[in-house]
């Protein structure tokens, strides 16, 4: 059967923007210690800078996890999906043609360098998906916090890893029972993860492969 993800104009979009996300470099990161960046990683009050320096990598879901975003929405038929962290957009992509696919819907992302906004932008409108995809400018904490749709069918969590538990707060009370919650590089966010394990949190949550947590809310 085809689906919009493995045809054009998606799958060759797809193809290059991987492509350029292997190839980028970012001196910033390499001016930073192991052991900073395993700090500001884990920090509350300065991840707008860390990642700001690191504006110039892509940090985009694998493929892997990108095709495993695309067979959860579509499964689910998901309309409604809130995606923390769009960055270049290669995540977005594969949600939309899930959307796309299930007969339309919104997907609600936010990413606060303008820089990256922009760009994103642009792969959403040559991938086909503009009147899917509404990408919000700024700090998630604000942008998330308001004007949501009242049922979230899907949430990826793939931005500032200490901020995993702050974004599921804003959202916990719109995620639909059965609802699905993605986390990337979620052993990065321990908290997080204690959160959505623990047998009184209203979820059932595993480990998925490559880092991932998979987590279906139940309450």
């Amino acid at each position: 059967m085809i689906t919009t993800l493995t045809t054009s104009p998606l799958a060759p979009l797809l193809d290059r923007l991987f492509a350029q996300a292997d190839a980028a470099t970012s001196p910033a990161l390499a001016g930073i210690s192991r052991e900073e960046r395993e700090r500001l990683i884990h920090s509350k009050t300065e991840y707008l800078d860390f990642y700001g320096r690191l504006k110039d990598l892509w940090l985009p879901v694998s493929r892997e996890t990108g095709t495993l975003l695309y067979l959860l929405a579509r499964s689910t038929g998901a309309r409604s999906v809130v995606e923390f962290g769009t960055s270049f957009g290669i995540s977005t992509l594969h949600l939309a043609a899930a959307l796309r696919d299930n007969g339309g819907g919104l997907l609600i992302g936010s990413e606060f360098e303008p820089s990256k906004v922009a760009r994103a932008r642009e792969h959403v409108a040559e991938g086909g998906f503009a009147d899917l995809v509404e990408i919000r400018e700024g700090d998630a904490l604000k942008t998330l916090a308001t004007d949501l749709p009242d049922t979230i069918d899907l949430l990826l969590l793939d931005g500032a890893k200490a901020l995993y538990g702050d974004i599921l707060s804003l959202m916990e009370s719109r995620l639909r029972p059965g609802a699905l919650i993605v986390a990337d590089n979620a052993d990065d966010s321990p908290d997080y993860l204690a959160r959505v394990r623990s047998p009184a949190s209203g979820y059932l949550s595993v480990p998925f492969s490559q880092d991932v947590e998979l987590s279906m809310r139940v309450g």
